[in-house]
């Protein structure tokens, strides 16, 4: 790429194409935000697609990152393309250090679909086996954290972008019950206390995120929804 184009695409214009629960948005607004970039939102209802969405988006998913009026979908390679573009590099500098931290984002990948599973499960016995298979999870990422506070040390990288709104979906986890999810961890506990404190990764949702998040679980019709509904009996019974 010529220093001319390459200037070119710093310059553009960059609009953030959201959903406001999405978490792989959340990753690309965080790295955003660390590279001190403004960039507009624009949020769609993935539930009623407008044309000019399924337009720039082929797998009718968000992010979307909008360089000007050329499109870039998946979150990973958004994170990428900013971190080629744009000081501050967040991955290593390493090539050996910057794939190992790429499999580690494929790791957080596969932790949210772990989440998604949780909190779709139809009954009891399928929400303990789910939540067991994210402590698994959950054992391995420990064994691989260092002193922190971050996921290599003291320097923020997209590894951390990518955890951070995993960890935060815990948050209103916990609103519901103690599923221990970090009982046997306490560097991940530490890890997840340093990335909810930092401004990027408390900027990339809405102040009214965790209510937003309730609610849809709340409408899944499953065994978390289920508990839910019961804890709310439970709390308008005690009020009577």
């Amino acid at each position: 790429m010529s220093a001319v184009s390459s200037a070119n695409q710093r310059s553009a214009a960059l609009t953030l194409i959201s959903h406001v629960l999405c978490p792989y948005v959340q990753r690309a607004a965080i790295v955003l935000d660390e590279k001190r970039v403004p960039f507009a939102r624009r949020d769609v209802d993935l539930a009623r697609k407008p044309d000019w969405f399924k337009a720039v988006s082929p797998l009718g998913k968000t992010p979307v990152l909008l360089v000007g009026d050329t499109p870039i979908f998946e979150s990973a390679v958004i994170c990428e393309y900013l971190d080629d573009t744009l000081a501050p590099r967040l991955h290593p500098h390493d090539p050996l250090q910057r794939a190992r931290h790429r499999a580690w984002m494929e790791f957080g990948s596969a932790v949210l679909n772990g989440i998604a599973a949780f909190y779709n499960a139809p009954d009891e016995a399928a929400l303990q086996s789910r939540r067991n298979e994210l402590v698994q999870r959950f054992d391995t990422l420990e064994a691989t954290l260092g002193a922190g506070p971050y996921f290599s040390g003291e320097r923020f990288s997209i590894v951390d972008a990518v955890f951070a709104p995993v960890f935060r979906y815990f948050d209103s986890f916990e609103r519901i019950a103690d599923f221990g999810f970090f009982e046997a961890t306490p560097r991940l506990r530490e890890w997840r206390a340093a990335l909810a404190a930092r401004e990027s990764v408390r900027r990339a949702v809405a102040a009214d995120y965790h209510e937003r998040l309730l609610v849809f679980l709340e409408s899944r019709d499953s065994a978390l929804s289920c508990r839910m509904r019961q804890n709310a009996l439970h709390a308008a019974a005690v009020q009577d």
